[in-house]
């Protein structure tokens, strides 16, 4: 079956304000029914509080009209994210005043209060997801979409994946990547070519392993897979294979299945918001130029159709090359345009196509726009003329 998102544009008809996203916010919480859904429920409002000197989280002003809209409806609103972005998170414009309820860490000040969740995968065997997430019996999941460097794109599969999880999960569910073997020592074992192999990455994803003398560790967040290590390497000792990438994606949404399972059918809802989408994850603790032109703000009871839209929505999108930083290259320029800039193996889509094998919603969507732009021929200076009788 086809699920709903809901759509609003970035683009506005005339210049007024209930022609702008936060008031499309609001008739995308109309449209899921979002007040009369928590009454008498304590609401998760789970939310990337970013870091440092980022600037490029979701403005407050939204954060407020989900909190206000989950009030109204007779709910207990309650916003969580992981304890070292909710520590400084007024620094960025969080505070209770601000947004109008608390700011929690999810599993405590010292991130040591959750419930354990076995589902082995890999090198996991438990999964520990934050207490106050398992606590609510509501879950309104509000992510800023941008890129990642561990699979291109950053959206509402990955607020919850990780940002659920208290720090050993997360730790763990980049590890994976590493549990398909890539490098093969006894095929090279001259010293100075892996110097050479470490030395012809441009993004130095390739290094020395730490506990293993002789071995090499590949960094799957900086490494684009451009190929040049595989030029310089025996042939066999290294291999560059999606699994390798894949891995996290995987556990992304084995990660966002458990988190989900907490809660009760109907009572999660999930919304996205796709402006100043920067290279890497918010929690790089800093803002860089956008990449990709606005794309608006989306809203579904279905995750797995909310992040398939904002990624077809943006994929339709033009890369702005020239806001990438120098330190970043593209080589691809097939797929959506987060991989151009990521690489050919972290395709964005795969998180979807976990999540729906896993039952978690439908890749199959209608795309319902809450106040279509209308096309109307423009007055000077760009003013609509009045209409008269």
């Amino acid at each position: 079956m086809k699920s709903t998102v809901y759509f609003g544009s970035p683009r506005q008809t005339r210049l007024e304000a209930n022609e702008t996203l936060p008031a499309k916010l609001d008739l995308i919480m109309e449209k899921l029914q979002l007040r009369d859904r928590v009454k008498g429920e304590l609401v998760a409002l789970k939310m990337h509080t970013g870091n440092n000197i980022g600037y490029s989280t979701i403005h407050p002003v939204f954060v407020r009209r989900v909190v206000s809209a989950i009030r109204e409806g007779g709910g207990k609103p309650f916003i969580v994210d992981v304890d070292w972005d909710v520590e400084g998170s007024e620094s960025r414009g969080y505070t209770p005043e601000t947004v109008g309820c608390p700011i929690y860490p999810l599993a405590g000040p010292a991130d040591r209060y959750f419930y354990p969740h076995k589902r082995p995968y890999k090198s996991i065997d438990t999964w520990y997801l934050g207490g106050l997430i398992q606590d609510a019996t509501f879950l309104v999941n509000f992510s800023h979409a941008k890129g990642h460097p561990s699979c291109s794109y950053g959206g509402g599969f990955k607020n919850l994946a990780l940002g659920c999880m208290i720090g050993k999960t997360r730790s763990a569910m980049h590890d994976v990547c590493h549990d398909d073997r890539y490098w093969f020592s006894e095929l090279c074992p001259d010293p100075a070519v892996r110097e050479q192999i470490k030395a012809v990455c441009p993004h130095a994803a390739i290094v020395d392993d730490r506990k293993n003398p002789g071995e090499l560790h590949l960094h799957i967040e900086q490494c684009n897979q451009c190929g040049r290590c595989l030029q310089v390497a025996p042939p066999g000792s290294l291999k560059i294979d999606p699994v390798n990438f894949y891995s996290f994606q995987e556990a992304c949404a084995i990660s966002t299945s458990i988190t989900l399972s907490t809660f009760e059918p109907g009572k999660a809802t999930h919304i996205c918001l796709a402006t100043q989408m920067t290279p890497v994850c918010d929690c790089f603790g800093f803002t860089s130029m956008p990449i990709l032109p606005d794309a608006g703000i989306f809203g579904s009871d279905d995750l797995v159709a909310l992040d398939q839209a904002v990624l077809d929505v943006t994929g339709r999108l033009k890369l702005i090359e020239e806001n990438i930083s120098t330190s970043l290259e593209v080589h691809t320029r097939e797929g959506h345009p987060l991989r151009w800039l990521h690489g050919p193996y972290k395709d964005p889509y795969k998180v979807v196509e976990y999540g729906a094998a896993l039952g978690l919603g439908s890749r199959d969507y209608d795309l319902v726009d809450v106040l279509p732009v209308e096309q109307i021929t423009p007055a000077p200076m760009g003013y609509i003329k009045a209409q008269t009788n």
